[in-house]
């Protein structure tokens, strides 16, 4: 490790000082409790060496060490090295035989904030994350552990830690249960609903004037989302997934509310050790300031690891669309999606997307077709800051029939950009969330009056890390 001294004592949500001591406190009475095999000397010649954490460790002593290390987090300094030592002694005490879960899932907290508090210094200390990885795998937190695997084998360690990675990642895919996303942002955005600035619209060479209420509105709003599987085992091969997601974004003027609930229900195949598809029944619902609609429908999805950085990804559904009222925007909707992510290295990640959507409503002129493009990427720097960035280019045309916004009646095509940079800082956590700002520049271009706009939004919220 590197000689650098860490400033402070180490805390966190996860860990507090007042914990760490109860832990060494516990474990040194159950030291001092155990039997020792033979009598001790009274003789000061006789006494033996105390060990170093590092030889406790090495030697399985896992609970002596961490008692040992404790104290040496309350000082003014810590050595990043001791740091690490703690983390490790901590994950090997937490599995000792007999642990009750309430003390496992203690020393795991007290290894995963030791880790941290490194990777936050230096994200690229590739062993540091693996060990991370592990804590997480050994506390069921599979995603994250998940995610930082596929961090070190970016860092390309040797071939039989390698190895050891890819096992735990397969018994990570195979063990797969219950799964819960939850969060909450606020939202200011200059253009709630996506309209267009423009003040008039031309009809025959003459110019009329556009009702006020039509205008741009901006606004701030408040937005909250969760989502819960469950995957039950029928086979090693294969589970039954069912879910259900819900979102809800409020503002100022009900008009632009926005809710969503979505239900899915179908198997999901492990195919072999980097291979998987799920074929899905699906319902959703929107409620929004346009009129609200329900669909039903299929969804298939598959993902594949192509290496040990890349894994790939594809989605398709076909949905059967009923609107309450305007039943002439009934009809079927159609998409496909290809995702790609690459590990460049333990601190940077890129992402690209493409795809492809069809609706054929009753109404010819609403029938559309969209194709789309996006790229990302996201870099973890020192002193605990990762940025990231996204661009997307949108193209979307429509059937004849757009008279009077396009002047001949000829179909409306519309080609809409947009670009997004986030930021947040891994020091920053509450029992595991980091506040997250991102603000998104979206523009769209169109031959068909009012129907261009463009928009700026932000996004203040807050996303899981470590």
């Amino acid at each position: 490790m590197s000689p650098t001294v860490l400033r402070g004592a180490m805390l966190s949500s996860s860990a507090s000082p007042c914990r760490a001591l109860a832990l060494a406190a516990c474990l040194l009475f159950a030291l001092l409790s155990a039997p020792r095999a033979g009598a001790q000397s009274s003789d000061p010649a006789d006494a033996i060496e105390v060990p170093s954490p590092q030889e406790l460790i090495d030697a399985g002593r896992f609970e002596e060490a961490f008692v040992l290390l404790q104290p040496q987090l309350l000082r003014e300094t810590i050595e990043p090295n001791t740091l690490f030592l703690y983390g490790l002694a901590a994950v090997g005490a937490a599995q000792r035989p007999g642990r009750t879960e309430e003390e496992h899932d203690a020393l795991l907290d007290e290894a995963i904030a030791a880790f941290h508090a490194l990777l936050v210094r230096n994200p690229a200390l590739v062993r540091v994350r693996l060990e991370l990885a592990r804590a997480f795998f050994l506390k069921g937190e599979d995603e994250l552990a998940r995610r930082h695997f596929e961090h070190v084998l970016a860092g390309e360690p040797p071939e039989a830690v390698a190895d050891n990675v890819n096992l735990f990642l397969a018994e990570i895919r195979a063990r797969k249960r219950w799964s819960f996303n939850l969060g909450f942002a606020v939202a200011p955005d200059t253009n709630i609903g996506g309209t267009s600035d423009e003040r008039t619209i031309t009809i025959f060479g003459l110019p009329f004037e556009r009702d006020a209420e039509e205008l741009t509105r901006s606004g701030i709003g408040l937005s909250f989302w969760g989502g819960a599987e469950y995957q039950a085992p029928v086979s090693d091969s294969l589970r039954i997934r069912a879910g259900a997601q819900a979102s809800r974004r409020e503002y100022a003027r009900s008009d632009f509310d926005q809710h969503f609930v979505g239900l899915h229900l179908g198997p999901r195949w492990l195919l072999d050790a980097s291979t998987e598809a799920s074929l899905l029944a699906s319902a959703r619902q929107r409620w929004s300031g346009a009129p609200d609609y329900h669909d039903l429908g299929v969804r298939l999805e598959a993902a594949h690891r192509l290496g040990p950085r890349v894994t790939a990804s594809a989605q398709t559904s076909w949905h059967d669309r009923r609107y309450r009222t305007r039943t002439h925007l009934d009809g079927p909707v159609w998409d496909a999606t290809l995702r790609g992510s690459w590990v460049v290295t333990p601190t940077v990640r890129a992402d690209v997307s493409g795809g492809y959507a069809q609706q054929r409503p009753k109404s010819r002129r609403e029938r559309h077709r969209g194709r789309w493009l996006g790229t990302g990427i996201t870099v973890a720097l020192p002193l605990g800051f990762t940025v990231g960035g996204s661009a997307e280019m949108r193209w979307t045309d429509y059937e004849r029939g757009w008279f009077p916004y396009v002047a001949d009646n000829g179909p409306r095509e519309d080609r809409t950009r947009s670009y997004r940079l986030s930021a947040f800082n891994r020091a920053l956590t509450l029992m595991g969330f980091s506040p997250e700002l991102a603000v998104v520049r979206e523009t769209r271009d169109s031959n068909a009056q009012l129907h261009g706009y463009s928009r700026t939004s932000g996004e203040l919220r807050f996303v899981q890390q470590f």
